[in-house]
Order: structure tokens, then sequence, then C-alpha cells
């Protein structure tokens, strides 16, 4: 027999495993670094983001949380704006009511003068008198004019109503002489018209007078005229205004 040429294969006989590739264990290495990369990126994003863990719906819970609190503190200004206004508005209306009150207490003693003033002329124990000048009084003004004040009075006839013009005149002495002022003269006007009265029982009449600086005034005449009847009186300029005449 021929001898059978020797093959160029060799079948080796194995164990029953199979011989693992060598690229295995890099495929595994690097995919298991691509999943570490995408578990830090995932990390990363959840965490380091605005939005990671819920940070942008607590950063929206916050600016509304924020608005509410400004929207809250405006009110509050308005509110206090509004009772400020309201407290200001109340001190003025207190200072005016105040002011008022002033003023009535003022008529009101002024009211109860007047009663005061009336019992003493209506009273029993008063004398009766017809019209006549209770009193004068002259006080000096800061333009140098005089203001005077006469009080004219009748308790005769108490239905009657007196009606008239009250004017007078000054005696006194002007460059070592004796001189009177009248009516005209003191008010420095021609045909200057007396003061008007009508009254029951008193009536004040007041007004301002001009006496040279070179006038020593000494007494004052008082003449009183109207429908009803006339009176003359003359007062003392230094005791004018404590009714007294003489």
């Amino acid at each position: 027999m021929t001898p059978r040429p020797s093959s160029r294969f060799r079948i080796t006989p194995r164990d029953g495993t199979t011989e693992r590739p060598r690229w295995l264990p890099l495929a595994a290495l690097a995919v298991a670094w691509l999943l570490s990369l995408l578990l830090v990126g995932w990390l990363s994003a959840r965490y380091a983001s605005p939005d990671g863990g819920g940070l942008r719906q607590k950063l929206r819970q916050t600016e509304q949380q924020v608005q509410a609190q400004l929207k809250q503190i405006e009110e509050l200004r308005q509110r206090q704006a509004t009772l400020e206004a309201s407290d200001k508005i109340s001190r003025a209306a207190n200072t005016e009511v105040q002011a008022s009150l002033s003023e009535r207490d003022e008529e009101i003693a002024g009211l109860r003068a007047d009663v005061a003033f009336y019992e003493r002329l209506v009273g029993a124990t008063s004398q009766r008198k017809g019209l006549n000048a209770h009193s004068v009084e002259f006080t000096p003004e800061a333009a140098g004019s005089w203001h005077y004040n006469v009080v004219l009075t009748q308790n005769l006839n108490r239905g009657a109503i007196s009606q008239g013009q009250m004017r007078f005149s000054v005696d006194g002495v002007k460059d070592g002489k004796l001189a009177t002022l009248s009516w005209d003269e003191l008010h420095q006007r021609k045909a200057e018209p007396g003061k008007d009265y009508s009254f029951r029982y008193f009536q004040q009449l007041d007004g301002s007078v001009m006496l040279p600086k070179d006038f020593t005034p000494q007494r004052v005449r008082v003449s009183l005229s109207g429908p009803g009847g006339s009176a003359n009186q003359t007062f003392d300029w230094k005791l004018a205004g404590n009714g007294r005449g003489e």
C-alpha cells in the first residue's frame, strides 16, 4: 500500500468549552465606561441643572410668593396712605371744630355780657331813662387813628324802637388855644353822614376817627337825633369808657 500524504490541517480535540475572543473584555470595559458617562451626565442633569430635583418648580413657587408679598406690601402701603389721609382730614376737622367751639364760646360770653347789661338796664331797681349814650370809649390804633365805641340805651319805653343818627365832636387844646373838632373834621371829609342807629333797648356803634398830633382832647360831646327825639351828652376824655357823663 502506498502511504497517504500528510494533511496540512490538524484536528485538535476540545474539552467541550469554547474559547472567548480577546476583544470581549475591551468591549465590556468600553460599555461600562460609556454607561458611567451616561450615569454621570444624568446625575449632573438632575442635581446641577436649574430644573434638577424640582428646583425650577421651587423657584416658580418662590417667585409667586414674592409677587404675593409685594402685592400685600402695596396694599398695606395704600391702606397706610388712606389712613394717613383720613387722620389728616380728622385732625383738620377737629381743628375746625375746636376753632368753631372757641368762636361759639366767645359769642356765648358776649351774649352773657349783653344779658347782664340788659338786666342791669331794665331791672326793677334800674333807673328809667329815655334815649341816651350809656358809655363812650376811645382806643388808639396802629395807623394813628382812634377807634371809638359808643353804647346807646333806652329803657323808658320798652316797646319803642329808637332810630336816628349819632354824631360827636371833641373839645380840646390846639396851639395853646381851645379848639373843637367837628364830626366832619374827625373824619377828614365834608358833609360826613352820622352813624345810623336803630334799637329797642341798646346798641353799640363803633368806627374810627383821626385826631391831629398837636391836639390834646379833653371832652367828647355826643349828639343823638331822630324822629323819636334827641339827646346831647358830654363825657370827659379821661373817663371815656366808664359811662360817666357830665
